[in-house]
């Protein structure tokens, strides 16, 4: 996918950043060692070879002069986090981290390499695999979220924090900057009702009073896999600590243009929802698509189609609140 927000470098910058990663001895020389990778539409990130045959990916943050969303900024040190604490404290399988740079002396970003994982995407499989090995890796996907969703946070909010007490106030700030993000860019949407609706029903928040690590961003696009199992989950720019409901796989239970949600409700271990956390997932179905609505203004290439679907999403979620 192609976004302003990907932060193309020519290949002599890209040689010296190989350099700093990995020395001047692994410096890749001749053509065809760089293929830039285009399932994501946040990070630019390439396929290298290096002199030594090693294949590694290197992902570069957006340009500093882009605007980002307000939950966008400092993505990379968010996803630098989550690999941290995903490796420490789960057997979840995600890269390592080679290197990470920082001091924006080679690209005006941060910057950071892993090895390369020599598998499918699943989300760019998936249409074409039976219904049984959809099922399979989507149960397989719902229990891998579920060991992601036991990292226990010390509060409510960024990876790297300040947190605060209680998930009712981390979450509409979430929704509070979405809709003034939109509002910076004159989205056309009716921001009176949305903020009438969150306001509403916040009081469902309260329940939720211990902060898990939540990917949030885990779709089938962010998921290898090879012979049959998932041998990596990638893309962790969007975590935070907070409710475990708000991920991704529980979409679908409330909207069925997101697929079929059986094998990864069943794969997590769930067995329903509650009337209590049905109205939880309501606004966050809400959020998950005004956010979507919100970011084809930043993104800056996108066509009517994408437009046009994001909005049916949000008038989806917000038909919920009139059952």
């Amino acid at each position: 996918m192609d976004s302003i927000t990907k932060n193309r470098q020519s290949p002599e910058t890209l040689r010296s950043v190989v350099a700093r990663a990995y020395g001047a001895a692994l410096v890749p020389t001749g053509d065809d060692w760089v293929h830039e990778l285009g399932h994501g539409w946040f990070n630019v990130a390439y396929r290298i070879r290096l002199r030594d045959a090693r294949q590694v990916v290197l992902k570069i943050a957006p340009p500093a002069g882009v605007e980002v969303m307000t939950y966008e900024r400092g993505a990379m040190a968010t996803e630098l986090a989550a690999l941290e604490l995903i490796r420490s404290h789960t057997s979840v399988p995600v890269p390592a981290v080679d290197f990470a740079d920082t001091s924006r002396e080679l690209v005006d970003a941060d910057w950071f390499t892993m090895p390369f994982v020599d598998a499918d995407n699943y989300g760019v499989i998936r249409s074409g695999l039976s219904a049984h090995e959809q099922d399979r890796y989507d149960a397989a996907l719902g229990a891998l979220t579920r060991e992601l969703n036991t990292i226990q946070g010390p509060a409510f909010g960024p990876l790297g924090g300040p947190g605060v007490a209680t998930w009712r106030e981390h979450f509409l700030s979430m929704v509070a900057d979405a809709l003034h993000d939109g509002e910076r860019r004159s989205v056309d949407l009716d921001y009176a009702a949305l903020r009438s609706i969150f306001a509403d029903q916040s009081g469902c928040l309260d329940p939720v009073t211990s902060p898990r690590f939540v990917e949030w961003d885990l779709w089938a696009s962010n998921v290898l896999v090879r012979d049959g199992r998932i041998v990596a989950i990638i893309d962790h720019e969007r975590a935070f600590f907070g409710d475990p409901l708000i991920e991704a796989g529980f979409v679908a239970t409330q909207l069925p243009s997101f697929g079929n949600p059986t094998a990864f409700v069943r794969g997590y271990g769930r067995t329903g929802l509650t009337p209590g956390e049905q109205q939880r997932r309501r606004l966050y179905t809400l959020y998950l698509t005004l956010v979507m609505a919100v970011e084809v203004a930043y993104r800056g290439r996108t066509g009517p189609a994408h437009h046009d679907w994001t909005r049916a999403r949000l008038a989806e979620a917000k038909a919920l609140f009139d059952r």
